[in-house]
């Protein structure tokens, strides 16, 4: 790899000197060329400058974001603890075993690149990287397993380049620095991931390696959305029917083989030319969405996260990328090689040879011969020993030495000098960097928001495109979360215009799915709903500007199905909506499943309205021993019943298909959007913020008059006296001289400290004043700016304290008559009210 660096470096370096040659060479020739002809070129150049000015001041140049800069200067490392500032003995122990193992490695292998042991930390102190790990389990069980670590880390946090792509960082950041600032590079995106899966139990590694440029760089441009990618329908085989004794053999196929041949072949060229221009087409695709030849393919540094299997049930090694959160195979192409490996126990050299990426890597870390550690405290366990290479240990006295020997250069890790990981929940329900974040796939973009940041509920957007520029939208899938009304997903197909809401349970009127066009009535719609949650046990409703098909399940009476046919509305002279010019039904059929409880010739299986003709007709289910079912059909109905009474229609009579009704509270619910909010969301229910905010308050006064109650002013002054007795007349004035006497010194005494503060910060300001004035000349800029602050500074705590001392001088004498007017009142002090008396 060095020698492929030093190449690249060569030919950069070539490219320069020969760039530099030309320029020069132009400009000698110009320099040799008659004066007229410089002169017409300048008045050229000119007049060509004049214009390009013009066009150029018509141009609006939009401004790119720059990428997040993440450096040391930017980290506050005031109030960071000890162990970040420094290192403990056995730290520093560890980095003395680093060093030397660092130069035997170099010494036994000086084509590699130098191992990346300790780089320095926020606060410029060398940390070796197993230390950096902090295994923590987080307290929400929605991080407990590896997906869904993966997706945090690449959610929460901010990607930042490498400084320089060919080398691992000269800094590694603690992960509480990097959780503050939701920033980091991918090896602080590895550690904070490792750290998670450690602590949830998982056997896994931060690894320094080499990978692709879409891996370092995060583009995922032409990777597939995972959400795009729908799951395979396993297709059940249909068991073949067994055929009856006595069934009736089909007619005789009469149609003509030739023609059935030739129509055949003339299908297969038109699938053959289709296929054909379906692959030159996909040829052309895959040439436009191909990479471009990367002239660093194979040096840019990258580290992920290795997955051993074992422990959590892995059933087999994988890698998991931070900055994507997606899992790859270790013989995924994005993963060039590895340089070493480590965990919170030890750290791994990889001896094998990467000229095939890392597929026929071997992770088994306990072989020396692939992996060399530098620690022999290690949990892995090594390879068992041939019967040839175990003959020359037999001898018990050299296995004691050697068990001694083992003894005496084993070194355990050090613990973490990284505080312990914590995210708070409102960190953890933020989830991404202000609340936001955009992921751009192979005609994809994929739009997270924290959860209540939209007014509307919406946290995931999915927008799939046709084409690679993602210019022309094909559909759009929206996510949402609180929403009152349950709305969970909006379907919308941009070629078709149908728009599809999937709703969780809930809903006032039972909705489970809600596929449209648009809101408008009598338009074409379906209706899923929620068949439990409904008395009528209606399961689905589709609607044409002529038809409404209904069905159910779970009815007592048994009705399955109902279709009914509209015929054109009549027209009115008056405005008249919907809703007071119904359409007029022309025929209603509806279908029943089977009622055991009756005879099949008087079980109903289909009843037909034919409104038109006024005709009702009746088809019974068919008795298994017959093949043809009952049918009756009725006329038009009499104006009188049986009994001579007239028969008056009601509209409780009336079935309502309540399509309207849904429409109206959709819309209501679309407007309003509102957003459901738990009890136990403190911070957002305002209810109970309010009721939350009075208990305080209560409390606090409460706590205000136990403090009073409890303070006694009488307290030290009555412990001078025997316990029990009475106090006389004189006992009672002295009390009360005494306990002024000293109250009146207290505040004497405050007034003199505030007196002595402000004193002594005027003579600090006077000396700065009068250094200030015998060094005038020689001071730099810096050293004004201070004396200036210094200054700005003194004056205010000046003033401060001159108002502190203003107002006590005012309260004093008001505190002191009212400590004597509580002594006049105490009752323990009666005689003095009798003297006053």
């Amino acid at each position: 790899m060095e020698v492929l660096r030093e190449k690249v470096e060569e030919e950069e370096e070539a490219e320069r000197e020969e760039a530099a040659e030309r320029a020069e060479w132009v400009r000698m020739e110009k320099m040799m060329r008659p004066v007229e002809v410089r002169k017409e070129e300048t008045t050229l150049k000119q007049e060509t400058l004049r214009d390009l000015e013009k066009k150029l001041s018509e141009i609006q140049i939009t401004v790119s974001a720059e990428l997040p800069a993440f450096t040391k200067d930017t980290i506050d490392i005031s109030k960071l603890p000890v162990s970040y500032k420094t290192n403990t003995p056995k730290e520093e122990h560890l980095l003395q075993v680093a060093d030397n193992f660092s130069r035997q490695y170099s010494h036994l292998c000086p084509d590699r690149v130098p191992l990346f042991l300790h780089p320095l930390n926020e606060c410029e102190v060398p940390k070796f990287v197993s230390t950096t790990l902090r295994p923590t389990l987080m307290p929400y069980p929605e991080l407990y397993n590896w997906d869904s670590c993966a997706q945090f880390v690449s959610d929460f946090l901010t990607m930042v380049p490498l400084p320089d792509p060919l080398k691992p960082p000269s800094h590694m950041y603690s992960s509480t620095t990097v959780l503050k600032y939701q920033k980091g590079n991918c090896f602080d995106f590895s550690t904070l991931l490792c750290s998670m899966l450690i602590g949830s139990g998982y056997d896994a590694y931060c690894v320094n390696g080499y990978g692709s440029l879409d891996l370092c760089h995060m583009d995922l441009t032409r990777e597939v959305c995972p959400l795009t990618v729908k799951p395979k329908e396993t297709i059940k085989e249909e068991e073949k029917v067994l055929p009856k004794k006595y069934t009736i053999k089909p007619p005789r196929d009469l149609c003509s083989r030739f023609e059935q041949e030739q129509e055949v072949k003339k299908q297969q060229e038109i699938r053959a030319q289709e296929q054909k221009r379906l692959r030159e087409e996909e040829e052309r695709l895959m040439e436009a969405e191909k990479a471009k030849p990367d002239a660093l393919h194979g040096l840019r540094v990258h580290s992920w996260v290795l997955v051993l299997s074992g422990k959590r049930e892995v059933p087999e090694n994988f890698f998991i990328d931070p900055f994507t959160g997606h899992s790859y195979s270790t013989q995924d192409e994005h993963f060039l090689g590895i340089e070493s490996l480590w965990n919170h126990k030890n750290y791994w050299i990889n001896m094998q040879d990467c000229w095939n990426c890392c597929k026929d890597l071997i992770f088994d870390l306990g072989d020396p011969v692939r992996w060399e550690y530098m620690l022999l405290g290690t949990d892995k366990s090594q390879l068992s020993l041939t019967e040839e290479d175990d003959s020359g240990i037999n001898d018990e006295d050299d296995v004691e030495n050697l068990g001694k020997e083992d003894e005496d250069k084993s070194f355990d890790m050090p613990h973490s000098w990284v505080e312990q990981i914590e995210i708070s929940p409102e960190a953890f329900e933020t989830r991404c960097p202000n609340g936001k974040k955009v992921i751009q796939y192979k005609r994809a973009k994929l739009e997270k928001w924290a959860p209540y940041l939209n007014s509307n509920g919406l946290v995931s957007r999915l927008t799939t495109y046709k084409d690679l520029e993602c210019t022309n939208i094909l559909e759009i899938k929206e996510w949402y979360q609180n929403r009152e009304d349950m709305l969970e997903l909006k379907h919308m197909n941009k070629t078709t215009d149908l728009k599809t809401d999937y709703f969780k349970p809930g809903h006032p009127q039972a909705l489970r799915v809600h596929s449209y066009k648009s809101m408008q009535p009598e338009m074409d719609r379906v209706i899923e709903f929620y068949e439990t949650a409904r008395v009528d046990g209606l399961i689905k409703r589709e609607e044409t500007p002529r038809t409404m098909t209904e069905y159910y399940q779970g009815r007592p009476d048994f009705l399955s199905y109902r279709h009914a046919n509209f015929g054109p509305r009549v027209k009115k002279l008056t405005l008249s909506s919907a809703e007071s010019n119904p359409r007029p039904i022309v025929k209603i059929t509806e279908q029943f499943f089977r009622n055991p409880a009756k005879p099949a010739e008087e079980d109903v299986a289909e009843r037909v309205f034919l409104v038109a003709e006024e005709r009702i007709q009746l088809r019974y289910h068919c008795r298994e021993d017959h093949i043809t079912a009952s049918k009756r059909e009725f006329l038009r109905r009499t104006e009188v019943d049986n009994k001579g009474n007239k028969i008056i229609m009601t509209p409780d009579m009336c079935i309502s298909f309540e399509v309207l009704e849904i429409l109206k509270l959709r819309e209501e619910e679309e407007a309003a959007h509102t957003l459901t909010i738990s009890i136990y969301d403190t911070k957002r229910n305002e209810k109970s913020k309010e009721y939350r905010e009075a208990m305080e308050r209560v409390m606090h006064e409460e706590h205000l008059r136990q403090v009073e109650t409890q303070l006694d002013y009488l307290a030290p002054f009555l412990a001078q006296l025997p316990p029990g007795e009475k106090l006389t007349r004189w006992q009672a004035v002295r009390l009360k001289d005494e306990c002024l006497s000293d109250f009146k010194q207290r505040l004497i005494n405050k007034a003199n400290l505030i007196q002595a503060r402000f004193e002594k910060e005027t003579q600090e300001l006077q000396k700065k004043q009068q250094w200030y004035q015998e060094n005038q000349v020689t001071l730099t800029p810096e050293d004004e700016d201070l004396y200036l602050s210094y200054c700005s500074q003194a004056m205010f705590r000046i003033r401060i304290l001159e108002q502190r001392l203003n107002r006590h001088k005012e309260l004093a004498p008001l505190k002191y008559l009212a400590l004597e007017e509580k002594l006049y009142k105490d009752p323990r002090l009666g005689e003095l009210q009798k003297i006053f008396a």
